[in-house]
């Protein structure tokens, strides 16, 4: 067990906590991820949750899957319902800074001493499976992981906090995340592109069934898929299961417009919004740049309409509110202003696409210098060709914190075979971020991109914050 809490250092505490979790296999910081029902069981999550006498029955769940934008969805939903009154859980992943992050209610993280009882109260379950395994000499895949253990934890968080209702991001996929042992009131998905193909499938068919396999029979589905591929998958599936099926484009849509000059304005971007049943709303405002989060605030509020139609009671003011007010860091996030830093987490061809076209919309005429870094498996050559032709300077680098982050040669090497030119390739984050910094002409703006964990760590460098200890996690 760990270390009492009636001790003077709660550090000491969160520190055993935390040890305790990255002990545990952990998908997100692995060489290989070995999805498919050997290393993704939901048989094993049931369990887990059983034996700490499952609290998900009888919350009102709301599931949101997605190749990119889920975590947007997810949180401006949970925004809005806060902003109505409901005390409402949020889990998503992963973090930014301190595992804390992935478990919210009423868009406050949970504390450090949160944590700490929350590892305490999931041990004893997770030492009796883990026990199981080795008197059997079953695989070690039988034993929860990192991400299943989380999962739990903020389901037991947000029981002890009497959350009224809980928005639960899904982590990989849909059909064997660990989040898919829910039954929600509604179920989304945001969006549907190449990513996790290795996962997933090599083509937007078969991903679109992986994010689809949160579908359950007769819940309500929002979907903010377009693309005729895996719009067509999704819909056989939901007709299948006989579960209403509500489209962007189909059943609701939206206009975003665009702040101009958002480096030197207050930033407020806004949407109007209609869906077929006669929802209407004008002039919504933004807490977050870009058409693409505009249409995430679509999906959100075409989700909200259904939980109003169900019976809950939520007010435009509460839908203003909650818009206005969701951020997610490292979402086309301003951090600084001199020089002006953009910093985003887009990870695949789709998400960089989105992030030039906002720096096009809301930054023209200034120069860019890039600072990239990305993941193993992802679409190198996809998302450099997007970035590279949008930005005056290129510099190749890599995150510390993860293994399973790119070498900037093998990227360099990349670049090179579609220019014809060598960027600059620095070793570290905090090289390039000096580099960059240091040689930032006055209208110029640098962006970071390729990676959660590279814009986690400049963020850091950006911000003044101290690094993560090692044993924090991704």
């Amino acid at each position: 067990m760990l270390t009492s809490l009636s001790t003077p250092d709660d550090v000491l505490d969160r520190d055993a906590a935390v040890r305790f979790l990255s002990s545990r296999i952990d998908y997100e910081r692995a060489l290989a991820v070995p999805y498919g029902d050997r290393g993704f069981k939901l048989d094993r999550m049931r369990e887990l949750l059983r034996r700490l006498g499952n609290p998900e029955r009888g919350m009102p769940l709301v599931h949101v899957a997605g190749s990119k934008g889920k975590g947007s969805t997810a949180t401006m939903i949970g925004s809005i319902l806060t902003a109505s009154g409901r005390r409402t859980g949020l889990f998503t992943s992963p973090h930014m800074d301190r595992v804390e992050q992935r478990i919210a209610v009423d868009r406050e993280p949970c504390s450090p001493r949160e944590l700490v009882e929350l590892v305490e109260a999931i041990q004893p379950a997770v030492a009796a499976m883990d026990a199981r395994v080795c008197q059997h000499d079953a695989p070690s895949e039988s034993q929860p992981t990192y991400f299943e253990i989380t999962t739990a934890m903020a389901m037991v968080h947000f029981l002890r906090k009497k959350a009224d209702v809980a928005i639960l991001e899904v982590g990989l996929g849909g059909r064997l995340d660990s989040t898919n042992v829910c039954q929600p009131l509604v179920s989304v998905i945001t969006s549907i592109s190449f990513d996790h193909t290795r996962q997933l499938g090599n083509t937007l068919s078969a991903i679109a069934r992986e994010k689809a396999g949160i579908i359950k029979p007769g819940i309500p589905v929002v979907s903010g898929v377009v693309e005729a591929e895996p719009r067509d998958t999704i819909r056989e599936v939901c007709r299948r299961l006989n579960s209403p099926l509500f489209e962007l484009h189909t059943d609701f849509d939206f206009t975003y417009h665009s702040p101009i000059g958002a480096d030197t304005t207050e930033l407020t971007p806004s949407i109007d919004f209609v869906d077929r049943s006669g929802a209407s709303y004008r002039g919504l405002k933004l807490g977050m740049l870009g058409r693409h989060q505009g249409t995430n605030a679509a999906v959100a509020l075409a989700t909200v309409e259904i939980l109003k139609k169900s019976g809950w009671f939520v007010s435009e003011e509460a839908v203003r509110e909650g818009l206005a007010q969701a951020v997610c860091p490292a979402r086309v996030e301003i951090v600084a202003r001199d020089p002006l830093v953009v910093i985003d987490a887009a990870h695949n061809r789709a998400s960089v696409e989105a992030l030039v076209a906002v720096l096009d919309e809301s930054f023209a005429g200034r120069r860019r210098c890039l600072i990239f870094g990305t993941t193993q498996e992802k679409d190198l050559r996809g998302m450099l060709e997007v970035l590279i032709p949008a930005f005056d300077r290129v510099i190749l680098t890599r995150y510390a914190d993860n293994p399973r982050a790119v070498e900037p040669e093998t990227l360099a090497a990349v670049a090179e075979q579609l220019t014809g030119r060598c960027p600059p390739i620095i070793a570290t984050s905090e090289a390039a971020w000096n580099e960059a910094q240091g040689h930032a002409t006055a209208d110029e703006l640098i962006c970071v991109t390729g990676s959660f964990y590279l814009a986690a760590e400049i963020r850091r460098q950006v911000g003044g914050t101290p690094p993560r200890r090692s044993h924090d996690g991704p």
